[in-house]
């Protein structure tokens, strides 16, 4: 709902934001669903029908392109694309009326876009000069490079203003598919770095510039961040991202585990042990970290790789969700179509 105030003689609209469900039950929505009304409201109507109480909308992809239209001179030039959502606020608004809690997804570091536009910002092969590229063919900006922690932040504070709830960050990380031999990060300076300091640096950075939004951040992590005590070689430590957000979201994506996993000779015909392991070490650490686990929330599979998956196989996810304490959790599908089986009736 917007709000109109005085300041200074000229009408301002702001907008209120709606208080964090104790139990975010949410489901993801890709730009393009966003932007073309007679299929987001099929994801509309899921939530008027089910628990889903919360959706999560991409701000910025992992194209670097941003979904919304801004004046913003530091972001207008990737407002661009056939994906976008011209009426953004107005569906936020609409959303609130609903009492859908609306979560907006930042991809951050990886940014093909904004390398095209700044190419000295970005990951470079070995010699320094190239640019280079994941298993994809996708360019990756430096996790070193302030000028994105300013950027990221500037399109935060954009974001807040059209209404969204919270402000969900995604690839925070270093890249870790492609030829790891030929890469270099010439904005993390010269010799040996930890990725570890160097993405926290970026976790400080970033909660210090929103600390006075006023609204909730959450981060998303690997799902072996929850087991690991490792960084992966990507820089991310769950408690070293702890302090710094609201809600932390491991992807404890049954399909992301590796044949082995716990003995597990195949992760994806155990969706309610992967989790339940996953998340009660997550706890466990957090709680270790004199922190509350109840910051956790996942991200549980609901697409089809490498294996069709059922209602019950979602099912079993929130309820491994549940059994390790947690109340909240995030389902993910880039294809967008949720399995209504899996979902209790409102």
């Amino acid at each position: 709902m917007a709000v109109e105030t005085i300041i200074d003689g000229v009408e301002e609209k702001r907008v209120s934001h709606i208080k964090t469900p104790e139990s975010v039950k949410a489901i993801y929505m890709t730009a393009c669903v966003a932007g073309t009304p007679s299929i987001r409201e099929r994801l509309v109507e899921l939530a008027d029908s089910t628990e889903i109480n919360s959706i999560i909308i991409n701000i910025k992809d992992e194209t670097g392109r941003i979904s919304f239209n801004t004046d913003n001179p530091l972001l207008k030039y990737a407002a661009v694309g056939t994906c976008k959502v011209a009426d953004m606020a107005e569906f936020i608004e609409y959303l609130h009326e609903k009492n859908i809690y609306t979560i907006g997804r930042i991809a951050v570091f990886q940014d093909p876009y904004l390398v095209k536009k700044n190419p000295e910002l970005a990951v470079k092969e070995r010699d320094g000069e190239k640019v280079w590229r994941d298993r994809k063919g996708l360019s990756w900006i430096s996790v070193c490079s302030k000028e994105t922690w300013d950027y990221t932040i500037e399109l935060a504070k954009e974001s807040e203003k059209i209404g969204f709830d919270e402000l969900n960050f995604d690839y925070i990380r270093f890249p870790s598919d492609g030829d790891m031999n030929n890469i270099s990060y010439p904005s993390c300076g010269v010799g040996t770095f930890s990725k570890q300091d160097r993405l926290e640096d970026f976790f400080f950075y970033l909660d210090k510039g929103l600390r006075d939004l006023g609204i909730p951040t959450s981060a998303d992590l690997f799902g072996m961040v929850a087991t690991n005590k490792d960084d992966l070689n990507i820089g991310q430590v769950l408690e070293r991202a702890e302090p710094y957000f609201d809600f932390i979201a491991p992807m404890v994506y049954p399909s992301h585990y590796p044949a082995g996993f716990k003995n597990f000779s195949d992760p994806n015909k155990y969706p309610y042990e992967i989790i339940k392991y996953s998340m009660d070490e997550a706890a466990r650490r957090l709680v270790a970290a004199s922190s509350t686990p109840l910051k956790l929330r996942p991200w549980l599979q609901d697409f089809d790789y490498p294996v069709t998956y059922t209602a019950d196989m979602v099912r079993a996810q929130i309820k491994a969700t549940y059994d390790a304490g947690l109340t909240s959790w995030m389902l993910w599908d880039p294809s967008n179509k949720y399995t209504r089986g899996a979902l209790k009736a409102q």
